[in-house]
């Protein structure tokens, strides 16, 4: 009997892992406050630092500088902040660099000043330009300069050349932020080897529960001096608020299987075998990022005068799940600023397609999307022949 559904958004969130799911349950069965010193108590600040030493384990930091949040978006509000003292200096950050392509929480969620914050541009490739960068710290020699840099794209994939963003920023006396959420578990996320002296994570995009993040710190030198959350005191000031254990623990749990786990060539097998069988149904397709690394579980393609809202609801009743490279705010449709960018013409990235594969997708999933998008793609053409003959004869 075949599959009735595949789900392919796993870059949006992935479905909890049972191990995950299963060190839920035993935190859920636990009474104690985390900051009580009675027995259910240190049973439940037991749990978070197992938690936090599998999750610190999982980019190779330290436990007593892994910090726990709500998620990542709170993650990088916290880190991206002026006031971030380091060994030796505890003069505010002057200005932010912002790689064009990063997250919504980092370009609209840092505590800077608008004026004070500046976009580097990508390649057509989707890479951050270092010539563009270095131009940047050149431009701002003697100021105190910090860059935000994903480790990878949540649309395209592409992986960025972190470490040499992070040597250029160093030589510069700057520092360097990483959004690792989309290459967490996907690709080596290192924080010495990637050079990021701040690293953010979040649980849900590798089998975690949704709510939890983290915030690492390179070395314990590295302090946020202005927490969003003030109150009880709570991940050693920087964090406020009872902690939610069930959701931490799910997160350590999620970073302990995936140390152990190693996808990543059954993944991009699969990738590999999607973006044929798109190529083979429809030969305008556009791959974007396609001459850069990329993580081997993202496929993000268009195809010109497709808009991506219709074929995703065409996959969707033919069973498949995926996401549009598109952004919607206040029911309106904008081209993917990742896609403007890379200067990826509108009216191609309006059909920007991401499919995203995750630790329990396999070959039947690609199957039953390629049989989807055979089925949508022939009634998207049948449509246009239609409209075609329509106007012709109204002529």
């Amino acid at each position: 009997m075949s599959q009735s559904r595949a789900y392919l958004d796993h870059n949006a969130t992935t479905p909890l892992h049972p191990a995950a799911k299963a060190a839920m349950w035993a935190a859920l069965e636990q009474v104690g406050n985390a900051s009580s010193v009675h027995a259910e108590g240190r049973a439940a600040r037991a749990m978070i630092e197992a938690a936090r030493i599998d999750v610190a384990e999982l980019v190779g930091a330290h436990p007593k500088s892994t910090f726990f949040t709500s998620g990542g978006t709170e993650a990088l509000n916290l880190a991206l902040t002026p006031f971030i003292e380091t060994k030796g200096s505890t003069k505010p950050f002057d200005v932010l660099l912002v790689a064009a392509g990063e997250h919504a929480c980092v370009r609209s969620g840092h505590r800077f000043p608008r004026e004070k914050v500046e976009d580097i541009a990508l390649t057509s490739s989707g890479v951050i330009d270092l010539s563009a960068l270095h131009a940047a710290l050149e431009k701002y020699a003697g100021q105190h300069v910090m860059l935000a840099l994903q480790a990878a794209n949540n649309e395209t994939g592409v992986v960025q050349p972190v470490a040499e963003a992070a040597a250029l920023v160093h030589a510069a006396g700057g520092l360097l932020v990483c959004d690792a959420v989309q290459a967490a578990a996907k690709t080596a996320c290192d924080i010495s080897m990637l050079g990021a002296d701040i690293l953010v994570l979040s649980a849900h995009k590798f089998g975690g529960p949704k709510g939890a993040g983290a915030v690492c710190m390179a070395t314990e030198d590295i302090h946020i001096g202005a927490p969003l959350l003030g109150g009880g005191g709570q991940e050693r000031g920087l964090r406020a608020g009872t902690e939610n254990v069930a959701a931490i623990a799910g997160f350590g749990a999620a970073a302990a299987i995936a140390r152990q786990s190693h996808d990543a060539a059954h993944l991009g097998a699969l990738r590999d075998q999607l973006e044929a069988e798109v190529a083979r149904l429809a030969g305008d397709a556009v791959f974007f990022g396609r001459g850069a690394s990329r993580l081997p579980n993202t496929s993000c393609f268009a195809m010109e005068g497709l808009e991506a809202q219709v074929l995703l609801m065409l996959l969707d009743i033919e069973g498949v799940a995926v996401s549009s490279g598109s952004a919607c705010s206040s029911g309106k449709v904008k081209p993917s600023h990742v896609l403007a960018a890379m200067g990826v013409p509108k009216d191609v990235a309006r059909g920007a397609i991401r499919v995203s594969l995750g630790w329990n997708s396999q070959v039947e999933d690609v199957e039953l999307f390629s049989r989807a998008f055979e089925k949508a793609v022939g009634t998207v053409r049948m449509r246009r022949l239609a409209q075609r003959q329509h106007v012709k004869s109204a002529a």
